[in-house]
């Protein structure tokens, strides 16, 4: 089998039904042997009896129901496990795909066997590209200028932009074909031998930081990043996360999962590079971001 798709969902039943008829409509168009793992974390909003009707009249795809939310990581690391492509897309429930040929894409990576991951164009609308797509790796240098605003005032100046906008590279054309650092969990397509070969996502992350740290390990092996952007998908952003909360519990919990997933980044990468009181700083500061900030 080519390609196998892994879907995690939670409480998005309708905007998963849209994103699985788009996808069954696009298969039709652009024939490939695939399979679609759907594993639910415990939804609460009729997710599985959808999901069972649909796959009354599509062996394609399977389920997997969980007894409770185990997190995005070690959700999707269930769908490797159990998923037999050479190649494996991890796609976010609210990801809307209208024409891909899936098959451009492997062959691309066929012909290239140092790429390791490959991401297309993500918009959020008809012309805005998210940029969570589009990213370097967070130092804290990267970081910082982000936070603080600097790489929105220089993005548009030429070599400024290359010394303040490496968090989102925006000295980089967005309509070219090249290599990034950081792609976002939304649209992950990577081959399932260099994902086994990692162990899959780490599982110290619950939600939000587990691409970069995907990102981190496949670059660790000298395999490329790439931002493909001939073909395109719409991301609808935050449709199960921080944005759309309305339960103030849930949305205060996910907030900390984003902010958390920052600290164990560092602490994990850079905190053995620094003293004692630069991690203080850089955890202080994480903290107030949290609180100052929205996602």
């Amino acid at each position: 089998m080519r390609l196998s798709l892994i879907i995690v969902s939670y409480n998005t039943k309708t905007i998963l039904k849209k994103n699985l008829l788009l996808l069954k409509s696009n298969f039709k168009k652009y024939p490939l042997d695939y399979e679609i793992i759907v594993i639910d974390n415990y939804s609460s909003d009729g997710t599985k009896l959808m999901l069972e009707e649909i796959k009354k009249e599509w062996p394609n795809l399977k389920t997997i129901f969980l007894s409770q939310n185990i997190g995005f990581g070690r959700a999707n690391n269930l769908g490797i496990n159990n998923s037999i492509g050479k190649y494996l897309l991890f796609l976010n429930s609210d990801v809307f795909i209208y024409d891909l040929n899936f098959n451009d894409l492997i062959n691309f990576m066929e012909l290239k066997k140092d790429i390791g991951a490959l991401t297309v164009k993500i918009l959020l609308d008809k012309e805005m590209i998210d940029m969570a797509s589009h990213r370097g790796m967070p130092t804290i240098w990267s970081s910082f200028c982000y936070f603080s605003g600097l790489e929105k005032i220089f993005k548009q100046i030429p070599l400024l932009n290359r010394l303040f906008g490496r968090y989102h590279l925006v000295f980089l054309p967005l309509s070219e074909i090249h290599g990034v650092e950081v792609i976002s969990g939304a649209f992950f397509l990577t081959r399932a031998r260099l994902i086994k070969e990692i162990g899959g996502f780490d599982e110290d992350y619950f939600a939000y930081g587990e691409d970069v740290e995907l990102c981190y390990q496949i670059i660790k092996r000298n395999m490329k990043i790439i931002y493909y952007p001939l073909w395109e998908v719409f991301h609808l952003k935050s449709v199960s996360g921080l944005r759309i909360k309305k339960n103030y519990r849930i949305k205060i919990e996910t907030k900390k999962h984003f902010y958390e997933a920052m600290k164990i980044f560092y602490q994990k990468h850079y905190s053995k590079k620094y003293p004692f009181f630069i991690n203080r700083i850089i955890n202080s500061s994480i903290d107030l971001v949290s609180q100052i900030r929205k996602v």
